[in-house]
């Protein structure tokens, strides 16, 4: 319906190449009145198309698992006083690998803002990444041994007012909507050590989903092979029952994947993903890891 009343019928006189598909765009929106204005040719309109869809399947893969574990955050667990050790998010700095020291309601805002952080990013990945190309680009460099090799030392100022720009907005719809303080350092590392360049900035956001994603399938494959097979049903009754064994991992993760370990890690920007890869590498030593291989788990592309 859109390519019929909004596209020519002939595209011959347009062509192909991406130079003609720009100038017809430039064109269509520079100085020139609604009479004149230059129409769009059906098959651009399918291309405008066609992008959004990339667009729409890119959220449902990048932003959806953190909404996800955002809903599994609130369903699973309190805000308020925890019920009992179960329910309990509290951590201390030395016991087991801990960094933070957190009560159980500081703690479960700390998650719930980190992911909500989170969220934002992957929906405007789409400008970061734009953002990037173009610091990469037009930004001097040097090369450097950061620690972790020889890396392109370069400043990314368009990423980092974009990140400030989120992180701002995250920061007033905490305090405003759900009245809550900001926990833990605003600190965004680009341009140091940590993060040398936006191209590495790119790269650690885009794991996100890599390491959500399968946590996402775990918990809901978990009610269906619990009621698939016996077996398999009396195997997950040893951890307490289904919602227990959700609970279970749920727990760990949002304890120790945001307690500030890792080699960079603590409460900065990018010191709660360092959290979350440092758990990554040692979940095949939780006591649930069994649960992990009966729905499929390979491991974290990211």
């Amino acid at each position: 319906m859109l390519k019929r009343r909004y596209g020519k019928a002939k595209d011959a006189d347009v062509g192909d190449s991406v130079s003609a598909l720009l100038k017809a765009y430039q064109d269509s929106n520079v100085g020139e009145s609604a009479d004149n204005k230059q129409e769009f040719t059906v098959g651009e309109i399918d291309r405008v198309i066609k992008s959004l869809q990339d667009y729409f399947a890119f959220q449902e893969g990048y932003a959806k698992p953190v909404i996800q574990m955002l809903e599994y955050l609130e369903r699973f667990f309190d805000s308020g006083r925890p019920r009992s050790e179960e329910f309990d998010l509290s951590i201390r700095s030395g016991q087991r690998g801990s960094c933070l020291s957190h009560d159980h309601a500081t703690h479960y805002t700390f998650v719930s803002q980190s992911l909500t952080l989170w969220k934002n990013i992957m929906e405007q990945m789409y400008e970061l990444w734009s953002l990037a190309e173009q610091d990469m680009l037009l930004q001097g460099y040097s090369l450097q041994d950061t620690g972790q090799g020889l890396n392109r030392m370069q400043r990314a100022p368009s990423v980092g007012r974009k990140m400030s720009e989120i992180l701002h907005h995250v920061q007033r719809e905490c305090v405003q909507m759900k009245r809550q303080s900001w926990v833990g350092l605003s600190v965004v590392h680009l341009g140091d050590r940590d993060v040398p360049n936006a191209l590495v900035f790119i790269d650690k956001y885009t794991q996100v989903p890599r390491i959500l994603a399968p946590l996402v399938h775990i918990i809901e494959q978990l009610p269906e092979l619990y009621a698939k097979d016996d077996a398999i049903t009396r195997y997950i009754d040893e951890y307490g029952g289904c919602e227990a064994a959700q609970r279970k991992i749920l727990r760990d993760f949002f304890m120790h994947g945001f307690d500030g370990s890792g080699d960079d890690g603590g409460s900065c920007i990018d010191g709660r993903l360092t959290s979350c890869w440092n758990w990554c590498g040692k979940v095949e030593k939780k006591s649930y890891f069994p649960l992990f291989l009966l729905c499929g788990f390979s491991g974290f592309d990211g």
